[in-house]
């Protein structure tokens, strides 16, 4: 018998490469990035546990791309069992006054339009029972982060809708909060924290994996 499968945009690095670890052992995963050297990498990782993935390196910004890529997996799969989305853009830190137009447009197309297109795209392959989970960031800096703050907030504010539009019908929509890990986005905006305290992206990503009661 075949593995369900599941999606995970935004999978090259981070969260997003270790869900599909953690997940691999029951899921075949589908891996969307743009990056094609850190997929290869997690594919070589991912065959090691003994699970299976096919590689998408896409750029979730082109449309056309991702519409292929749901097409493909309706033709094949005909469905996905879990899609879990991590791809974040995270602007510069910086005064309100200094926004740059270019970080807000860049910022808005990654973390809200990508989004917006994305559920439309691949809503019809979720079902009744499949699962979607997206990620709230609770540790965002008050000061100077007013850009990655206002789009992460829209992002899951479309979430919150969806999630609020699909309780009696499906598929089922969970929003959660990660523990602040070591990732590069977080690098970014803490740069001088002792990362040794953080929790391990690996655990960080199992527990998340046993919120979904897979």
């Amino acid at each position: 018998m075949s593995k369900p499968v599941a999606l995970i945009t935004g999978a090259s690095r981070g969260l997003g490469a270790e869900l599909a670890k953690s997940l691999s052992s029951t899921y075949h995963i589908i891996a969307v990035s743009r990056t094609i050297g850190a997929l290869e990498e997690l594919d070589d990782q991912i065959k090691k546990r003994g699970g299976s993935s096919t590689l998408a390196p896409i750029d979730l910004i082109n449309t056309n791309a991702v519409a292929q890529l749901c097409r493909s997996i309706f033709d094949r799969w005909g469905k996905v069992r879990l899609w879990a989305h991590t791809a974040i853009h995270a602007a510069p830190l910086g005064p309100v006054i200094t926004i740059d137009s270019k970080d807000w447009e860049k910022s808005i197309a990654n973390n809200v339009t990508v989004l917006a297109k994305l559920i439309p795209m691949v809503s019809p392959l979720l079902q009744e029972d499949s699962k979607a989970i997206f990620f709230e960031d609770t540790t965002i800096m008050k000061k100077f982060s007013s850009v990655y703050g206002a789009t992460k907030a829209a992002q899951i504010q479309i979430v919150k809708t969806w999630q609020d539009e699909c309780k009696s019908t499906g598929p089922k929509i969970y929003i959660a909060q990660p523990n602040p890990m070591p990732t590069a986005v977080r690098a970014r905006f803490y740069p001088g924290e002792n990362r040794k305290e953080l929790q391990s992206i690996e655990k960080e990503a199992k527990r998340l994996v046993s919120l979904l009661k897979l």
